[in-house]
């Protein structure tokens, strides 16, 4: 984000050309902005918040004068139809921001949808400088874990393999001895400023049953024990933080708590596996909410 003082909130305070877009739902002249006509691989983030909003990979040529997309980061705008009746607003997700309008039926491109986006609203980030947090968890079938995490808001990307043993390059077949030391995982990319890594792994807790060992439901072995595989140290400390606050409530948490190694990332056919077949997810067990006593 562009170096500029913050309000209570973390908000960037915006310049008078900025509120009267951002805030005061302005239009910026067509062909005037700076990112109309880029086309660099990065990420576009609110100039407000500084959450991740487009990818470069979905900008497409389209001689409006604002820049375009066929597509958004997963869950990062919201659409609001206008008082007229007619056009439907995007604002950004995390703090309301508006970026403009989408348009649907242009066919210009496959996707068949615009986002024509007001270059004083984005903030670009080159793709070597994009501010991605990463996270390793482990709860049984990595199948549904990966359905489950990826449907969190502020998850930018996910993919499942095996992590937490010692045989270099292993495959499923491999894993399911249980001779490998590894365990089903399920890799995590996210925005941090949609999303905390602590709101990431209460939701990690949530979906599958922490108080088992070595299994999950009728899958058993160390393949599929629970774990949090902790990157730095303050993901080591809130995993043991919420850990902590389980047994507190009186359940026995068989859950380990790992320094992040080797991921090794599974066969193709397991990525996305119920989206990418249709199916509909029966893996994950739940035994208590957090907002439960």
């Amino acid at each position: 984000m562009p170096e500029k003082n913050y309000d209570k909130k973390g908000y960037r305070i915006l310049n008078p050309e900025e509120k009267q877009v951002i805030i005061d739902k302005g239009t910026e002249l067509p062909f005037s902005g700076e990112y109309f006509d880029s086309f660099e691989d990065g990420i576009y983030t609110c100039r407000r918040c500084g959450a991740m909003l487009y990818s470069s990979k979905d900008k497409f040529r389209c001689g409006c004068g604002w820049p375009s997309f066929d597509d958004c980061i997963k869950g990062a705008v919201k659409t609001i139809k206008d008082s007229d009746g007619v056009r439907t607003e995007i604002v950004c997700a995390n703090c309301g921001a508006h970026l403009g309008h989408i348009f649907e039926g242009e066919h210009l491109t496959p996707k068949n949808i615009r986002h024509c986006v007001n270059s004083v609203s984005l903030y670009f980030v080159p793709e070597d400088k994009v501010n991605y947090k990463k996270a390793f968890f482990a709860g049984g079938c990595f199948w549904g874990v990966e359905y489950c995490m990826e449907k969190t808001d502020g998850v930018i990307a996910t993919s499942v393999g095996y992590m937490g043993g010692n045989t270099l390059n292993p495959v499923y077949t491999d894993v399911c001895t249980g001779k490998t030391g590894h365990c089903e995982t399920v890799f995590v990319c996210y925005d941090p400023v949609r999303l905390s890594y602590e709101t990431l792994a209460k939701r990690f807790f949530e979906i599958h049953d922490p108080t088992q060992k070595n299994r999950q439901g009728p899958d058993i072995g160390t393949q599929y024990r629970s774990a949090v595989f902790y990157t730095d140290e303050e993901q080591k400390k809130t995993a043991l933080k919420l850990k902590k606050i389980l047994e507190e409530k009186g359940l026995s948490i068989a859950t380990a708590i790992e320094a992040a190694g080797q991921f090794w990332r599974a066969e193709d056919y397991h990525q996305q596996y119920f989206k990418n077949r249709g199916i509909k997810h029966n893996c994950s067990i739940s035994v208590f909410k957090w907002n439960e006593s």
